[in-house]
């Protein structure tokens, strides 16, 4: 229970803190992003409740920065690359963010195999083994701050950026507040949010409802690592084939809409016919309910970068930053309500979450986005 008050402190705070951080971000070089992050591993903070709130608050700051950082860098790493080499920009951005989300999502499936091999003589609360797991998590962690040392940013234009020294620092002060606030004055950006919203919502719902309340009993808490690595298995899958499949809003509705579908499925079989069995099917059922979450997770992550991508490019930062505004919120929303309400109540709010996210998803891509195309021809 502690571990969810965390968790929801550490989101409301990258909540309130991604918009400022966009500030930062445009401020420092990128390769700066992962060195909090660092910083936190090293120290090894012990878990007391006077050390896990600042914790908490820290974590979600360097946070923020990262995922504005990696959500721009990457779309406009894409439409560089797209230019250069002559290529559709919608599907250099879609398979960009498949590789990128494919990776990440891999961690689930990598991580809890680390964590087995390094705690399988059965002393996880050893110190000498918890020492090991956080050296190799210290060692992948400074591996990625170094290669992003190596990391250029270009503007649209395909040369790289400079700092005009004539433009004060009040003036990019209010060109930055701008470019947050922008986003929510248009209609595309508002109509999207919902399924920001949402997004976040089925993470945390795996991450708080699920495994307590589907994976444990049926598995016990030993399966839970088997379980969510099946989770990061197909979420890294589904990242990469998604990705592939890109190439603008019409491919992008048609893989929300089966990312939508599937897991509309999961939630109504949990909520009308799922009992707790025994024997196989009681091991399968968790194991292939894990796998469909996964799959509409790698759908929402890599399809939402990418709409955000092709929808802002004049405004990436403030884009992204909404992005993670909203996915924050929802997320510490779940870890709150989670100890309150029963599991049927969560998946009737993620049901309708769900409806009402993705008819302004289709509303805005099949209604407002065409309108747009159709003005600035």
């Amino acid at each position: 229970m502690k571990r969810r008050h965390w968790l929801m402190i550490n989101q409301l705070k990258f909540q309130r803190k991604t918009m400022p951080e966009m500030f930062i971000f445009s401020a420092l070089p990128s390769s700066w992003s992962f060195l909090p992050m660092v910083l936190f591993r090293i120290l090894r903070v012990p878990s007391t409740p006077y050390t896990m709130v600042p914790a908490s608050v820290y974590l979600g700051f360097a946070a923020s920065i990262i995922w504005v950082g990696q959500g721009t860098y990457l779309t406009s790493t894409a439409r560089s690359h797209a230019r250069d080499y002559n290529l559709h920009e919608g599907t250099v951005i879609g398979k960009f963010n498949g590789e990128f989300w494919g990776l990440f999502a891999s961690h689930q499936f990598v991580g809890n195999l680390i964590s087995l091999a390094l705690l399988s003589d059965g002393t996880e609360g050893s110190t000498s083994s918890t020492t090991l797991l956080y050296v190799v998590f210290l060692c992948s962690m400074t591996l990625g701050t170094i290669l992003m040392c190596f990391l250029t940013k270009k503007t649209d234009e395909g040369e790289s950026r400079q700092p005009d020294s004539s433009v004060s620092f009040y003036s990019n002060v209010v060109s930055l507040s701008k470019s947050v606030i922008n986003p929510l004055f248009d209609v595309r950006m508002l109509l999207v949010i919902p399924l920001i919203a949402y997004s976040g919502l089925q993470q945390a719902f795996v991450w708080a409802e699920f495994t307590k309340d589907i994976v444990t009993p049926a598995l016990g808490e030993s399966g839970v690592g088997g379980a969510m690595a099946v989770y990061g298995a197909f979420d890294a899958i589904c990242s990469l084939a998604a990705g592939r499949l890109t190439s603008g809003p019409k491919s992008i509705t048609l893989i929300v809409s089966g990312g939508a579908f599937i897991q509309a499925i999961v939630f109504l079989w949990l909520l009308l016919a799922y009992r707790l069995t025994s024997g196989v099917l009681g091991i399968m059922y968790p194991l292939l309910m894990a796998a469909i979450l996964g799959i509409g997770d790698g759908v929402f992550n890599t399809q939402l970068s990418a709409l955000l991508g092709i929808l802002f490019k004049h405004d990436m930062e403030g884009a992204f930053a909404q992005l993670k505004v909203w996915q924050s919120a929802s997320i510490a929303v779940v870890f709150f309500l989670s100890p309150y309400i029963s599991l049927k109540a969560m998946l009737v709010i993620m049901l309708a979450a769900l409806c009402i996210s993705y008819a302004g998803f289709l509303f805005l891509t099949l209604k407002v986005e065409r309108a747009f195309s159709s003005s600035s021809l």
